[in-house]
């Protein structure tokens, strides 16, 4: 053992990286291990580069439309190379300032593959060069990877995931998306928007599955209206070359349909990433391919914690530096303030969709007897302003106390605002509560206020319910 630390972490994503430097503000000696650039998947494959190619496409596709604002503009064109640098350079500066932090802040950076071993004892492998090290704690936080079916034809050149999709130096004439969750439907909106024609073949009766039933509606509306060709409750039956085309065959409606396109992407979600991440004789007791912990993630070995992708449960970046945060905080013997049971989920489309809480299909498949207040978002000014598609701000909200107990958002910087509504339901206040503030006029923020009001039957812009 070439050296002992109270903490070694196991990958420098979002839940490592933020885990190491409030181990080394709270005193620990610590280290962490990344064989890649520092920032995991959100920063170089996922999250962040995404999110600038969703930046870069939107605003070519306003200044397509702006004529409706009155403003002309002729000959309008993108450089993809140039979007590609301006998302690689946007990636770069954040990397940095990872670095920077957690040299600032003392954590020891071990380059090189983490195998966690036997005896607390972490190996890391960068080349030739082989050394071991030790800790009092370890944490695994090392993230997932893109999962590929096993569907017969998946493994063809043209099929891609998203980290090869990332690579590509020109936009595909066109593209057969195989899942319509939030991966999906933000890449649809980006190459739609350059011109792509995208196809989009979910297995599930809606798009983005998991969150509420009018967001997946609308949301198949607007992409609809954009080019983009949807298929759902569509099981894909394998993908075959044909040419320079690849040709996806699903059944929809017990009926073979075949969809062909340059290219095929694979967005079917992710799967921890496990690969050489454990030593000879290490088995941690494992739950359908994820570690097994306990509330305070715990492992099944001595000292060992697990976070982030590797453990059952939402894999957002922001949820796993949460959880990060939470076992360093319980190591140091404090009593974590986050409440890791409220995670917003936001999805990057145009309008954006953010959520939180109960949806009212969850409050029902409980018992739980709720009141939902809703507010459409064409009667917002600042909607009006900027000429939004069609959005809302949904809370339901328990019908014996008004507390909150959950949002759904689809309009502009839906991802901004949800955290006022996460605030809200993590700290059980009610909707009157939150109305004891004003939101400014004219913002987006004013269709809170309105749904709040109609939750408890007191709004002004909404039009009153018939009585029956």
């Amino acid at each position: 053992m070439e050296q002992k630390f109270d903490i070694i972490i196991i990958g420098a994503g979002p839940g490592g990286y933020v885990a190491a430097i409030k181990a080394a503000k709270l005193g620990f000696a610590t280290a962490i291990v990344e064989d890649r650039r520092v920032g995991g998947t959100c920063l170089n494959r996922g999250c962040i580069p995404a999110k600038a190619m969703v930046h870069a496409s939107s605003l070519y596709r306003e200044i397509q439309e702006a004529e409706r604002f009155g403003v002309s503009a002729s000959d309008v064109r993108y450089d993809y190379e140039k979007i590609i640098a301006y998302k690689e350079a946007t990636t770069e500066k954040l990397c940095q300032g990872v670095e920077q932090l957690l040299k600032a802040n003392g954590v020891t950076f071990l380059a090189g593959k983490g195998t966690l071993e036997q005896n607390k004892e972490v190996t890391v492998v960068s080349g030739e060069e082989k050394h071991t090290y030790g800790a009092d704690k370890i944490i695994l936080a090392a993230g997932s990877k893109p999962l590929v079916l096993p569907i017969p034809g998946l493994d063809l050149p043209g099929v891609l995931t998203s980290d090869e999709l990332f690579q590509l130096k020109e936009v595909p004439d066109s593209l057969v998306i195989i899942g319509g969750g939030v991966i999906s439907v933000e890449f649809a909106t980006v190459f739609a928007a350059l011109g792509c024609k995208v196809t989009i073949v979910e297995a599930m009766p809606r798009l983005v599955p998991n969150m509420d039933k009018e967001i997946s509606q609308n949301l198949k509306m607007i992409l609809k209206k954009r080019g983009i060709d949807i298929h759902t409750s569509a099981a894909v039956q394998g993908v075959q070359q044909d040419g320079e085309q690849y040709t996806c065959t699903f059944i929809e409606k017990e009926k073979e349909v075949k969809a062909s396109a340059q290219y095929v992407l694979c967005a079917v979600g992710r799967c921890p990433n496990t690969d050489g991440l454990f030593g000879e004789g290490v088995e941690p007791v494992m739950e359908r391919g994820r570690l097994g912990v306990d509330e305070d993630f715990k492992t099944s070995m001595e000292d060992v914690y697990a976070i982030g992708d590797l453990v059952k449960g939402m894999q957002l970046a922001h949820l796993a530096s949460a959880q990060g945060i939470y076992v360093v905080e319980k190591l140091a013997g404090k009593t974590p303030e986050i409440d890791l049971s409220v995670v917003p989920g936001c999805v990057y489309t145009d309008p954006e969709i953010a959520s939180v809480g109960m949806t009212e299909e969850d409050a029902k498949a409980l018992g739980r007897d709720v009141k939902v207040g809703k507010f459409i978002m064409s009667a917002n000014g600042k909607s009006l302003i900027t000429q939004e598609e069609r959005g809302f701000v949904k809370v339901v909200v328990c019908a014996e106390t008004d507390v909150i107990l959950g949002a759904q958002m689809m309009c502009a910087r839906a991802t901004d605002m949800i955290g006022e509504f996460g605030t809200a339901v993590a700290n059980r206040l009610t909707a009157g509560q939150l109305l004891k503030s004003m939101r400014a006029h004219p913002t987006y923020n004013e269709g809170v206020t309105e749904a709040l009001e109609d939750a408890i039957g007191e709004a002004i812009h909404v039009m009153p319910k018939k009585k029956r």
